[in-house]
Order: structure tokens, then C-alpha cells, then sequence
């Protein structure tokens, strides 16, 4: 086990030393997502190590958040991390599969619902020796079209919904989107530089209204000298 600072948000976390670890991604998943209003709620679905949840409690001060996870272990690491970082008034776990929400949540709840789910398929890709790092990247019981459905079954009408998710299954996501009547409000790109092809993208949809998509500007990671880009580093 590490402990990890993550100055800007003033979060300490403890992660796996082996297996899954978070990356860049969350943090801008997190920072994508719209701030929500006072008293309102957030809910994140496969919340590994909580990163997402507790940074998300920091970027929006009086909310509340529940972490969705359905490895025990990981779930007990989200309380350790809560715990550790005095958040626990505002921020709980949730031990459960994507799969069994509709049984424990009512639905149009959430002001946000939010997920950096499993990115590959089942036998796709190649498999990780290390624990807990293939759950993390592949998907096992439930794939994203179950995440999907819940975030839709979750989310308030006038709430937001926003994914992090692989360009190779861009056509799979708005397909999907379509088919349970999701609109797509924004989508936005991540390349490494401004040579390279998109490696992530990052989507906020709704439910229960018309929209056409607005395509953001794309999110350089680093420069071609290979620093961070101003925009990641703030």
C-alpha cells in the first residue's frame, strides 16, 4: 500500500502498491464534470480507490457523494481514504455491483452520476499478472451499456451524467446513448500531444431531453517537449 498527495485538492489517498493504481484520467474526468448546486448529490459508479468521489467532494464543498464499488476490498479502501481525509460526513461507499442499483437506490436521485468504468471488453486486450489491475481495465459483470443504464436509472431529469471511455468504443457509447434516449450534451477529446491520436474521450450526457452534442476543443495532456500542458497542470 502507498499514500499519495494530491497537493491541489488536499487529498491524501492510500492505493495498491501492486495492481491498479489511478491515473491521470480521473482527475480530468473530474474536472470535466459541471459543479453541482448546494445540497445536491453525487453518485460514482466503480469508484476504485475513491479518487473521483473524494476529489469531486472537494470541487463541490457542500455535497454529498456515494462511491460505488463492487470489490470488498476496495470499497474498505474508499472508507480508509475517507476517513483519512475528514470527508465522512459527506462522502460514503456504497459495496455493490452496477448490476444490483435498482435495488438499492431509487431512481432519478442524482444530481451527477459519474464513472471511469472498465475500458475493454471481456478478452480483450492483453491480461494484467497484477491483482486487481485486469478488473480494473476489464469488464467482468457488468460492461458499459449496464453502466449506462444505471447512470440513466440514477440521475435526476435535470441532473448530468458524465463518462471517461476508450475512442474505439465511441461508436459503441453514442449508439448506446441513442438507444436509451441520452443526450449527448458535450464530448471532448484527450490526446497525449498535438501529433497524436485521441487516447480517451470524455462525454456528459442527459436523459429526458433533444440536444445536438457541442465537440470541445480537444485536451493536450503535454507539449511536444514532453511537459504537461498549462491547462493539465491547472
Amino acid at each position: 500500500m502507498t499514500q499519495d498527495e494530491i497537493k491541489l485538492f488536499d487529498l491524501q489517498l492510500f492505493q495498491p502498491r501492486k495492481g491498479y493504481r489511478y491515473s491521470l484520467d480521473p482527475l480530468l474526468l473530474a474536472r470535466f464534470c459541471p459543479e453541482v448546486k448546494p445540497g445536491e448529490s453525487i453518485i460514482d459508479l466503480g469508484a476504485g480507490c475513491g479518487i473521483i468521489s473524494l476529489v469531486l467532494a472537494r470541487i463541490n464543498p457542500a455535497a454529498s457523494v456515494i462511491a460505488v464499488e463492487n470489490n470488498p476490498d476496495m470499497a474498505a479502501l474508499i472508507e480508509q481514504n475517507i476517513q483519512h481525509n475528514d470527508l465522512s460526513e459527506r462522502v460514503s461507499v456504497l459495496a455493490e455491483d452496477v448490476m444490483s442499483l435498482r435495488k438499492k437506490c431509487p431512481d432519478s436521485t442524482f444530481d451527477l452520476v459519474v464513472s471511469n468504468p472498465p475500458f475493454r471488453k471481456a478478452g480483450s486486450g492483453k491480461v494484467s499478472p497484477k491483482a486487481g489491475r485486469d478488473s480494473a481495465r476489464h469488464e467482468t459483470t457488468a460492461g458499459l451499456s449496464d453502466f449506462l443504464a444505471a447512470a440513466k436509472y440514477l440521475v435526476k431529469p435535470t441532473g448530468k451524467i458524465c463518462f471517461i471511455q476508450l475512442p474505439s468504443r465511441l461508436p459503441e457509447f453514442m449508439a448506446l446513448a441513442s438507444e436509451m434516449k441520452l443526450s449527448v450534451l458535450r464530448l471532448r477529446m484527450i490526446h497525449s500531444n498535438a501529433e497524436s491520436p485521441a487516447t480517451m474521450f470524455m462525454a456528459e450526457l442527459a436523459k429526458g431531453r433533444r440536444s445536438t452534442p457541442v465537440v470541445q476543443p480537444p485536451l493536450f495532456v503535454r507539449d511536444m517537449n514532453g511537459e504537461y500542458t498549462d491547462e493539465v497542470w491547472r
